[in-house]
């Protein structure tokens, strides 16, 4: 049966801990706060940062959509805003609003310090939307809600959270493309998330509520906390995950899924999606969590792990509404009622308010490095300094002996912690299969057990005491450097050297040292400044992907020689699903290219440029789905490339442009009316296969 979420409070169906916002449910650990996801329009909303001009923006929107925003907060201020209370603190927000959810509208230096005060006001969600807040800052956030049961973080790096039927928006989602209906989704991209959700809303479903996990390593919310609570919503009738590469959030998801399917006689339809199938290995696709750490699986196989558990996988967003149409009506449910009862809900104003198989990629090698603006990474001499510094030689150019062993300090993204991988071998092939992940406390570091599970791993357990001494002290000084410098990975290669009279004990060998530090320190808190003015190694980072960076544009040059696509596309996971799809159909992309969440008609000049500075460019793809990004204004850049760059020429480069979204329509016309020779298109599979056959011609 369908319900509304206003009667979720007292819906039976829902476990006690997982009521929204109940006061009487009984708390242990943050998984308990998962309930507190589930907002609609009884939920009272605040805006950290209120009276700046994007949330102010963003709270008008909102407001008029029916968004119960009741004040905010300004440090140290007190007033009125929009017609509503501005309070000088959230402690006092939160003794004068009673808030149940606050948005968090400050910049990244700002960012994490808004997110800690509201945690010890103990707002039951916060949402955070910030990019390029410092990692090490969001593990020190994470390691304090870990020890606590009364908030929720979405974010950060993330669209936010929004209930169409409950049309409550915390982040900023594009309105028109959302419709009140009875599917949920959780999506690591935004724009890929965008695209899901205008898919149903074409087909009629709808959506119940929608999850933007983010695209930073450490997700505050990630994808089983959304099944968890998609499983028990009755207003949720079938699901959809959007994931990409880096971390292993959907393999998490694939076993959960597995479980729940054994265990549940009729389950919720599930389908799912995986960008990144193409992926550059070593680089950083966009996101700053796009990338994957030695061991970690591929999208490849995460696509195969969701497949494997029954999950109807599709390879562009806009197959969701009809698979998901499919898949209700292949369930039992009834698609018709569902439909009926979404558009129900829309008319009256619900709550308050008037199969193709992909591609498989070449896989990673076994010690990528970060190779992208948001992390900076440093010579292998450089790494070895730090680490002679503290006692350690390395042998920078020494080949890696055949019998060595890996270590990588990082992420655990899954415990939201720092995680020493280790593998017996440092094959390639072999890597993913052996490695496994040690997490351990940011704030204490590696524990003596953490280290002798590690030695017994590395089959170093039997070693004499002096090598698992040696090996202990050099787990802890890379702590030292990971915590110091606020890195983001760092991967040695370790081997035993054989014994001699000088040194009866075989002493450590140390080679291949692959450091990367957190870009985002630096740019948005200005840490570190020494290391990341003085480091950075640029040897081997193709000439384009520099000439991109002051513009705000990532640009990531693909190798394939019969590559003849150049792609031009806003936001990073739906620029990787670009990639992903062309490949799926026969076509080759030279590039990917992601405008950034800021893009201008400047910028889309610019990113033609870089584009067409590649000779094998045969024809430009442009594919835009209009969130912040408006379709109007990226209408307007190509229109101002193609006249500057005399686009419009006889024997010029072909430009096939796809706009969806906000404006959409507005950017159809300007197009349509500039007079020139573009090839516009609606859906996506036209644009696609028309790109394709020019890049052939």
């Amino acid at each position: 049966m369908l319900r509304s979420s206003r009667h979720l409070l007292s819906s039976p169906s829902i476990p006690h801990s997982a009521r929204l916002f109940s006061s009487s449910a009984v708390h242990h650990d943050y998984s308990d706060t998962i309930g507190n996801l589930k907002i609609g329009k009884d939920t009272r909303v605040i805006f950290q940062g209120f009276t700046g001009r994007q949330a102010t923006a963003n709270a008008k929107q909102s407001i008029e959509w029916g968004t119960n925003i009741v004040g905010g907060v300004r440090p140290g201020k007190e007033g009125e805003h929009l017609g509503l209370p501005v309070l000088p603190s959230v402690r006092k927000a939160k003794e004068l609003l009673n808030p149940h959810a606050t948005g968090i509208y400050v910049a990244a230096h700002q960012a994490t310090g808004a997110i800690e005060e509201a945690i010890e006001a103990e707002i039951p969600l916060i949402v955070a939307v910030a990019e390029h807040i410092p990692l090490h800052d969001i593990l020190r956030i994470h390691s304090v809600l870990q020890t606590q049961s009364k908030s929720r973080l979405v974010g950060a790096n993330s669209p936010g959270i929004i209930s169409a039927l409950g049309h409550c928006r915390i982040g900023f989602q594009p309105l028109p493309t959302f419709l009140p209906g009875h599917v949920g989704i959780i999506a690591k991209s935004g724009t890929l998330g965008y695209e899901t959700v205008a898919s149903l809303t074409r087909e009629g479903l709808g959506q119940s509520l929608c999850i933007g996990m983010g695209g930073d390593v450490v997700a505050g919310t990630n994808f089983v906390d959304g099944l968890r609570l998609f499983e028990h919503d009755d207003d949720t009738e079938a699901i959809i995950i959007v994931g990409e590469v880096g971390g292993r959030a959907e393999e998490d998801a694939a076993e959960w899924i597995a479980d729940y399917k054994r265990r549940t006689a009729n389950p919720k339809p599930i389908a799912a999606l995986v960008g990144g199938m193409c992926a550059k290995p070593g680089y950083v696709m966009g996101h700053a969590g796009a990338w994957a750490a030695p061991g970690e699986s591929s999208s490849w196989e995460k696509f195969r792990a969701l497949e494997n558990a029954g999950v109807a996988m599709v390879d562009h967003p806009s197959k969701f509404g009809g698979v998901m149409k499919t898949l209700l009506a292949n369930s039992g449910r009834n698609v018709e009622k569902i439909n009926q009862s979404a558009s129900a809900a829309q008319r009256r104003g619900y709550h308050t308010s008037s199969r193709r198989t992909p591609v498989r990629p070449t896989l990673p090698s076994a010690t990528p490095h970060v190779n992208d603006r948001r992390s900076l990474h440093i010579s292998a001499d450089q790494a070895g300094q730090m680490l002679s510094s503290r006692g350690f030689p390395v042998s920078a150019d020494e080949p890696t002996p055949s019998d060595s062993q890996l270590l990588v300090l990082t992420v655990d993204r899954t415990a939201r912690t720092p995680c020493i991988i280790a593998s017996p071998t440092t094959n390639p092939s072999g890597v993913h299969k052996r490695a496994a992940k040690f997490p351990f406390d940011h704030r204490a570091g590696p524990t003596s057990t953490t280290v002798s599970a590690i030695l017994n791993h590395l089959q170093l357990g039997s070693a004499p005491p002096t090598v698992q001494s040696s090996v202990g002290k050099l787990i802890n000084s890379l702590y030292d450097i990971y915590t110091s410098h606020e890195a983001v990975s760092l991967s040695v290669h370790v081997s035993l050297s054989p014994p001699s009279e000088s040194t009866p004990s075989p002493p450590l060998q140390i080679t291949s040292p692959n450091f990367s530090f957190d870009d985002a320190a630096f740019r948005s808190c200005k840490r570190h400044a020494d290391l990341h003015t003085t480091s950075r190694v640029t040897t081997g980072t193709h000439p384009t992907e520099l000439a991109a960076e002051p513009h705000g544009i990532v640009y990531v040059h693909l190798t394939n020689p019969d590559a003849r696509i150049g792609t031009l596309v806003n936001g990073a996971g739906l620029a990787m699903n670009t990639v992903d799809a062309l490949a799926a159909r026969g076509g080759q992309a030279t590039n990917f290219l992601d405008t950034g969440g800021k893009a201008t008609s400047d910028t889309v000049k610019t990113s033609f440029e870089l584009i067409l500075r590649d000779e094998r460019v045969k024809v430009v793809f442009v594919n835009i789905f209009g969130g912040l990004t408006l379709g109007d204004m990226i209408a307007e850049g190509v229109i101002k490339a193609f006249r500057e760059l005399g686009l419009d020429k006889e024997g010029a480069v072909p430009v096939v442009v796809r706009i969806r979204g906000t404006n959409e329509e507005a950017g159809q016309t300007m197009i349509k009316e500039s007079g020139l020779p573009l090839y516009a298109f609606i859906d996506f599979e036209e644009a696609a296969a028309k790109a394709i056959e020019l890049a052939g011609r």
